[in-house]
C-alpha cells in the first residue's frame, strides 16, 4: 500500500462545476493578494510596512526558515522568542522581549492548533506592535468559532499544504490596508512550473489508488524533468527548502510572481467541510491507535482544528522516515533545520522538535483503511518514543 504525503490533485478537479456552498476565510477575506509562494507574501508585507534595518521583528526560534529568510531579505531584524515542547511561546519571555520596543511579533499555528490569542492580542495592544499570523499549517481552522488568521493585523496562508493546488500564497489584510499591497502588479507564472507540479500531485493521487500505475506515471515523470532540466528550462519550485538558503526559490527576483489561474479556478471546486471533516476523523483514528506513542502535549483535538498532519515522537527521526518510506509511507520529516543565523539562539525544545517530531499523512484524501495501515508499520516498526 502506498500512503501520499500531500493530498492529490484528482482529474475530476479540473472539469468540476464550482460549489455553491461559498469560500471560506481566508479565500472570502475583503483585501487579499495571491502569491506564487507564501515567503513572497511575507517579503512583500516587511517592504510594505517600511521596516528599516533597525526595526525588528520577534520570531519563534522553532521555523522553517522560509519565513525568516523573508522578513531578513525585506530588511527587517529578527529577534527570536522560545518555543516550548507543546509548540507554545513562554509569555513572560514575550513579554520581557517586547520591552524593547519591537515593531512586531510573528507567530506561526503549528499543525492548526491555535496559539494563545487572548493573551497575545493583549500584548501586541500593550506594546502596540503589530501582530502577523503565520497560518501556513493551519489553512481551515478556528478557535472559538473565529478563523485563524483572523485575529491579526496581518496573516500568511500556504495553500498548497492544505489544498491539491501546484502553488498559492495568500497575504490577508485585516485591519490597516497598505497602498503597496493593493496595487501590486504581480508577474504571472510560467506554464511549465504549474504544468510539472499538476502532473507531481496528480501522479500522487494515482498512486494512492492503484500503487503499480502510479510508480509508472512517477517514472515517466521524472524522466520527463530530466529532459527539461538537460534542454535548460527552469522551473519555479514551492515546498523547497535548502540548509543555505540559496536555492531558486530564494530569490528576492523571484518573489514578484502571482498565483496561477489554474489555482484560482480549482479553489472553487473544492468542498471545504469535508476536507476538514476528513483530516479530523483520520486524526482522531490515528490517535486512538497510536495514542501512548505520542507525548506531544498538543494531543487532544480541540473542535475548530483543522489538523495538517499527525505528529509523531521518534528517536530517530531520519532512520523512522526512511522504514516508513520504505513501506510505502510517505512520511515527512519536520524542520530538521531553520534559518542558520539562528541555530546559536535556539533553544533546547525547539532543537527536540526539530531532532523527533515526524509528519504522518491524515490529509483529506487517506482513507481510513490508509490510516490503519500506517499506523500498523509504526507499531510493528517500533517507533515509540
Amino acid at each position: 500500500m502506498y500512503v501520499p504525503g500531500w493530498p492529490g490533485l484528482k482529474p475530476g478537479y479540473f472539469f468540476g462545476v464550482p460549489s455553491t456552498n461559498g469560500l471560506p476565510f481566508p479565500l472570502n477575506a475583503q483585501n487579499k493578494t495571491y502569491f506564487y509562494v507564501a515567503r513572497s507574501g511575507i517579503y512583500h508585507l516587511v517592504r510594505a510596512l517600511g521596516f528599516q534595518n533597525g526595526d525588528t521583528v520577534l520570531m519563534p526560534d522553532y521555523h522553517s526558515g522560509v519565513e525568516v529568510w523573508a522578513v531578513r531579505a525585506a530588511g527587517a531584524r529578527v529577534r527570536y522568542y522560545h518555543i516550548n515542547r507543546n509548540m507554545e511561546p513562554d509569555l513572560d519571555e514575550l513579554r520581557q522581549l517586547s520591552r524593547s520596543n519591537p515593531r512586531a511579533l510573528f507567530l506561526i499555528h503549528y499543525l492548526g492548533w491555535p496559539q494563545p490569542m487572548k493573551e497575545l492580542m493583549a500584548l501586541c495592544r500593550e506594546r502596540d506592535m503589530i501582530l502577523i499570523e503565520d497560518c501556513a499549517l493551519a489553512l481551515l481552522s478556528e478557535v472559538d468559532g473565529q478563523p485563524l488568521g483572523s485575529f491579526g493585523d496581518y496573516a500568511i496562508f500556504c495553500l498548497y499544504k492544505t489544498l491539491p493546488v501546484p502553488n498559492g500564497g495568500l497575504l490577508v489584510q485585516n485591519k490597516t490596508v497598505l497602498p503597496a499591497l493593493s496595487s501590486m502588479n504581480l508577474k504571472r507564472c510560467d506554464w511549465v512550473s504549474v504544468v510539472g507540479r499538476s502532473a507531481e500531485l496528480m501522479v500522487e493521487w494515482m498512486r494512492g489508488r492503484s500503487e503499480p500505475v502510479g510508480n509508472a506515471l512517477a517514472w515517466a515523470k521524472r524522466a520527463g524533468g530530466r529532459a527539461l532540466t538537460a534542454l535548460g528550462v527552469n522551473r519555479l519550485p514551492v515546498g523547497d527548502i535548502s540548509p543555505d538558503f540559496r536555492s531558486p526559490g530564494y530569490d528576492v527576483t523571484k518573489l514578484n510572481i502571482g498565483m496561477s489561474p489554474l489555482c484560482m479556478a480549482m479553489m472553487t471546486r473544492f468542498d471545504y467541510e469535508a476536507i476538514r471533516h476528513k483530516r479530523r476523523r483520520n486524526y482522531s483514528l490515528m490517535q486512538e491507535m497510536l495514542a501512548s506513542r505520542v507525548p506531544l502535549g498538543r494531543k487532544e483535538l480541540p473542535p475548530g482544528v483543522c489538523p495538517l498532519f499527525f505528529p509523531l515522537l521518534v528517536p530517530d527521526k531520519r532512520a523512522a522516515a526512511r522504514a516508513l518510506r520504505e513501506r510505502g509511507v510517505a512520511a515527512v520529516e519536520l524542520w530538521n533545520y531553520g534559518f542558520p543565523e539562528a541555530k546559536g539562539e535556539e533553544g533546547r525544545d525547539a532543537r527536540f522538535l526539530r531532532d523527533h517530531v515526524l509528519e504522518l499523512p491524515i490529509h483529506q484524501d487517506v482513507t481510513p483503511s490508509q490510516v490503519e495501515y500506517v499506523a500498523d508499520q509504526v507499531l510493528s516498526l517500533g517507533l515509540n518514543f
